[in-house]
């Protein structure tokens, strides 16, 4: 929304739908610091301080800059009505600091934010619930990097990355840039455009990601896998074990994440109605259904169902659904996340086959269970599906948001994480023998003298 003039109908905030958006941004924040939990019990006992620190990392880095020149080039031109760049990012400078969010002028006897807000909820509470989606974005990928990497390069690699890569992608998807539904975003260009009611042209198949399946985990899960490549193997990978030091707190973290995630998913609504309650069914019968394919597929393999892996097939399930949870029924959610999990369970093996060390399952879990959510819309959408009489049409448009966005990340992620190189990104031998935490910390997470 715009200015809104003297002659303009207003229509004013929902305070309803403003308090579920504000508390689904709490539930959304919660769930970095339960990534925090999920990383750090998958870790050896000498490095979780510091995979729990890249998380608290995160956090501190991207919420700065997402108040000062994060949200404007995601999001600014849908408000200000301005031209962005080449359909790829906002100006940064646009809505700097915020602070023209919160500009009011008295108009009919009102006062009125001159700039408005998200539907029926104020610009700058959507801004909050924005924030967060970046900085679990970035959190994920350090997942890949255990007990290896420099705490400030990393902190460093963050500012850089959510800036070139993050920002960027959320406008292409989210903001109207080219892989979003608008009459210049190359879905148009595929099937053409057609013009609605009010005069406003749009694709004639839009492309579908309700939550962050691109702008999130593909995102995130391409991230790891070129950072892992570059960055380079742990001292012992492929020749011996890196068990997890208390699994209790993997599935602590699961439990939060998955709690997290109902303000991840049902807020992207930003209203509280009867969409929003479809997409909390929704999330919950593929989370539950993921689990149980992931120990199926455990059981079959390895004669035991494990902790761990019904942990990981909890997050595999939210990843998946996460695109597709407002376009589905709960029977598809059922199939989608079942799918997802035995993906995601058979896929954490091929770090081994072909040798890249994605230390704790980025690649495995969200980048093959996002790629899947964000494709399986093609077949099991209620309304354009394969599945649902509704043609090819929406799945080649999902397979190539998806496609774009994983080449899109892949190269921007490789330019920066060479570009770092120089700095050094790697501990010596000697301090990642001894272990990250007291290297890089100066600190243990167990005092046991």
């Amino acid at each position: 929304m715009v200015l809104a003039l003297p002659d303009e109908s207003f229509a004013a905030f929902d305070s309803g739908d403003t308090a579920w958006v504000l508390v689904s941004a709490a539930l959304v924040l919660l769930m970095t610091p339960a990534l925090a939990f999920f990383y750090g019990g998958l870790s050896r006992q000498k490095s979780v301080l510091n995979m729990m620190m890249m998380s608290f990392g995160a956090i501190g880095v991207v919420s700065v800059i997402y108040v000062l020149w994060g949200y404007s080039m995601s999001f600014a031109s849908a408000h200000t009505g301005g031209s962005d760049i080449a359909g790829i990012f906002d100006n940064p400078f646009s809505l700097f600091g915020l602070t023209q969010l919160l500009e009011t002028r008295e108009i009919g006897g009102q006062e009125l934010h001159v700039i408005g807000g998200f539907g029926s909820v104020p610009a700058i509470v959507w801004v909050a619930f924005q924030l967060t989606f970046a900085v679990i974005t970035v959190a994920l990928i350090s997942g890949a990097l255990a007990e290896r990497v420099k705490f400030g390069t990393w902190l460093l690699f963050t500012g850089i990355w959510v800036t070139v890569v993050y920002f960027p992608l959320a406008h292409m998807v989210w903001g109207g840039g080219l892989l979003s539904g608008n009459e210049r975003g190359f879905a148009s260009w595929l099937f053409g455009t057609t013009v609605g009611d009010d005069g406003t042209a749009a694709a004639t198949v839009a492309p579908i990601d309700f939550a962050g399946g691109t702008v999130v985990h593909i995102n995130a899960g391409m991230a790891a896998l070129v950072l892992a490549i570059l960055v380079g193997r742990r001292r012992g990978f492929g020749k011996m074990a890196f068990r997890p030091h208390n699994i209790p707190w993997v599935m602590l973290g699961a439990a939060l994440l998955w709690f997290g995630w109902f303000g991840f998913n049902v807020g992207s609504e930003g209203a509280a109605d009867a969409t929003a309650g479809l997409v909390w069914i929704n999330t919950t019968a593929a989370t539950a259904a993921a689990m149980l394919g992931w120990l199926l597929v455990e059981r079959l393999r390895d004669g035991h169902p494990t902790s761990v892996g019904a942990a990981s097939g909890i997050v595999a399930g939210l990843v998946a659904i996460t695109p597709a949870c407002g376009a589905l029924s709960p029977i598809g959610s059922l199939f989608l996340g079942a799918i997802a999990g035995a993906l995601s369970a058979l896929a954490i093996g091929l770090k081994y086959k072909f040798g890249y060390d994605d230390s704790l399952d980025v690649v495995g879990v969200h980048l093959v269970a996002g790629l899947w959510g964000t494709i399986g819309i093609g077949f099991f959408a209620t309304e354009s599906g394969l599945f649902y009489g509704g043609g090819v049409k929406q799945l080649v448009v999902q397979i190539v948001i998806a496609a774009a966005a994983t080449l899109f990340t892949a190269v921007m992620t490789a330019i920066i994480a060479l570009a770092l190189k120089p700095l050094g990104w790697r501990v010596a031998e000697e301090d990642e023998a001894t272990g990250i935490d007291e290297t890089e910390h100066a600190e243990t997470a167990y005092e046991l003298a």
